[in-house]
């Protein structure tokens, strides 16, 4: 898999994807994160991507050209499954589109900023827009960041423990259930006997028990879908 970030702020993620999962992704050659500065797309000597809004609204609003040189550039080297916008008022991301998007083959992911973009964008060259929450980030990389992580992490050799990524929480609509590890007795506070015992089947009919609870007490929504 390979992700095109587009961003006005490339520093502000580029560490990210230099540590953890998404390092060892990238060095097992399952997944490729290229991060592109969209002031090299502009042909401004001052490198501006920005303008003033028409019609007198308040901020400023990011303009169209540099945005579709970037994206037509990608275009014109690969073909991609998706071209991601993040926004406040786009989809809900959630763990169902993120396994989704792990199956395609390319993605691009354009990071709001500032106002927001000249909603031509959005009309003609956006296929699919996406929030991570109902709330205001300062631009939209924190959220890319997010996405990525979600999306990469669930490919295939990613994570040496598959199991581990299929029993997260979200991914059969429910939450997970409780963990623990040694030592077994801690101040008085002690490990669930099941988890102790070795019996396999009680131990799994524990944690759905758990995860049932825990759905139910803390995100009674999920059951309903």
């Amino acid at each position: 898999m390979r992700i095109d970030i587009i961003t006005v702020l490339p520093e502000m993620i580029e560490g990210f994807f230099s540590c953890s999962i998404m390092a060892r992704a990238q060095k097992k050659g399952l997944a490729e994160i290229k991060i592109h500065n969209l002031r090299d797309y502009t042909l401004d000597k001052h490198k501006r991507v920005d303008d003033y809004p028409y019609g007198g609204c308040a901020g400023m609003v990011m303009q169209i050209e540099p945005i579709d040189r970037c994206i037509s550039s990608l275009k014109s080297e690969r073909d991609y499954d998706e071209v991601i916008f993040t926004t406040p008022d786009g989809e809900q991301f959630d763990q169902k589109m993120a396994n989704t998007l792990s199956l395609a083959g390319n993605l691009i992911i354009l990071c709001g900023h500032f106002k927001g973009i000249d909603y031509r964008i959005r009309e003609h060259l956006i296929t699919k827009e996406i929030s991570i929450g109902d709330y205001v980030l300062t631009g939209g990389e924190l959220a890319a960041a997010v996405m990525a992580d979600a999306i990469v992490r669930i490919i295939p050799g990613v994570i040496s423990d598959e199991q581990s990524a299929l029993s997260d929480s979200f991914q059969d609509n429910l939450l997970a259930p409780p963990v623990y590890t040694r030592p077994a007795v801690y101040k008085g506070w002690k490990v669930p006997d099941v988890l102790l015992s070795g019996h396999e089947r009680n131990i799994r009919d524990w944690e759905l028990q758990q995860s049932l609870e825990r759905t139910r007490l803390l995100r009674p929504d999920l059951l309903n879908e």
